[in-house]
């Protein structure tokens, strides 16, 4: 599902980069370290400060890619031989077992589907295709009834069955779909390998969903900006430190369609099969787990405003909503968020 996502002003090179700044001679400054590449349909960017010894004993690059690549080799749904593309492929009735990785990030989505009363849920992509938001590419009309309640009886996390790390589907055209929470997983997975190597300090990116620990060296912190939910250009709503915590945004203002001066949001709720229609436009997670933050970032977008602040409020999630309004776009931030960034308030 696509999204629009933070605002990184160190973020400057797209495509397969590796660019190592090594101290300079006769300084004692210590310099960061940018691994770039291409993941997920994507791009991923990491920034650190690895002690020398570090960088000598380690080819970092090569080991976030490689990473990066066993993970997209599990989660993809474009590699049609990977282990979410077998499950898909499976017939009903048939157990599939699956590996550590798809297991962790099945059972977080099936936390969410439940917690959320479907509003989160990875079987959603064929609904998503319907309305021309998916590779089939866009819709001139709207879909016909049948066609939607055709395609609502293979949609739903309540037609798999999960037992231990065996899944079960229950309708041979059930699809599954991480592409809400696989990219955060992926963050996760980065800042875990980092953390094995002693490297503490790092700043991890993939495809805007970030994960920020430690401080950079003269002691100053991560600082990551919100993007204002502007269709028209890019520009920054707040800048906030998240310290030793996972941001994730999500929003809809860019990528929609209209008929007949209807507009067509490109997120789709999974418990009407139709795009959202509230005035919820951006939202935005922090969490320790870039995982999870992905997810809820999605799910409070479809769960609307009202709801999604109230569930922020019941689990103490830091979260910030931007609305929009007759008199332009107005920001809530929940009670966690607002004792992180009391700076922000108002």
């Amino acid at each position: 599902m696509t999204r629009n996502k933070v605002l990184l002003a160190w973020l400057a090179l797209i495509g397969l980069a590796i660019l190592l700044f090594l101290p300079r001679e006769n300084s004692n400054e210590v310099q960061p370290v940018l691994l770039q590449g291409k993941t997920m349909g994507t791009t991923f960017n990491v920034k650190l400060y690895p002690k020398p010894e570090q960088l000598q004993n380690n080819n970092l690059f090569e080991l976030v890619n490689d990473e990066l690549i066993r993970i997209n080799s599990l989660m993809s749904t474009y590699i049609e031989d990977s282990e979410l593309s077998r499950l898909n492929q499976a017939k009903a009735g048939e157990p599939m077992l699956l590996s550590a990785d798809n297991m962790i990030v099945l059972n977080e989505s099936q936390r969410l589907f439940e917690a959320s009363g479907g509003a989160f849920d990875v079987t959603v992509g064929p609904l998503v295709n319907l309305w021309g938001f998916g590779p089939d590419g866009r819709v001139t009309t709207q879909p016909s009834e049948q066609a939607l309640m055709a395609i609502r009886d293979r949609v739903g996390m309540d037609l798999l069955t999960i037992e231990g790390n065996s899944v079960t589907k229950q309708h041979d055209n059930l699809y599954v779909d991480f592409s809400s929470i696989a990219k955060g997983y992926g963050v996760d997975q980065v800042a875990n390998l980092l953390e094995g190597l002693g490297i503490t300090d790092y700043l991890v990116e993939i495809g805007g969903e970030i994960r920020v620990s430690g401080q950079k060296p003269d002691g100053s912190a991560w600082r990551i900006a919100i993007e204002r939910p502007i269709a028209e250009a890019r520009e920054v709503q707040m800048v906030i430190e998240p310290k030793n915590l996972a941001l994730a945004t999500s929003g809809d203002y860019r990528n929609y369609f209209e008929v007949d001066g209807v507009r067509y949001s490109h997120t789709i709720d999974p418990t009407t099969g139709k795009p959202i229609t509230h005035n919820l436009v951006s939202v935005s997670v922090l969490h320790p787990s870039s995982m999870t933050a992905d997810a809820l970032a999605t799910m409070l977008t479809v769960l609307g405003p009202v709801a999604a602040i109230e569930y922020a409020e019941q689990e103490n999630l830091p979260v910030y909503l931007i609305v929009k309004t007759e008199k332009g776009f107005k920001g809530i931030m929940s009670s966690r968020f607002e004792a992180l960034f009391p700076e922000n308030k108002g």
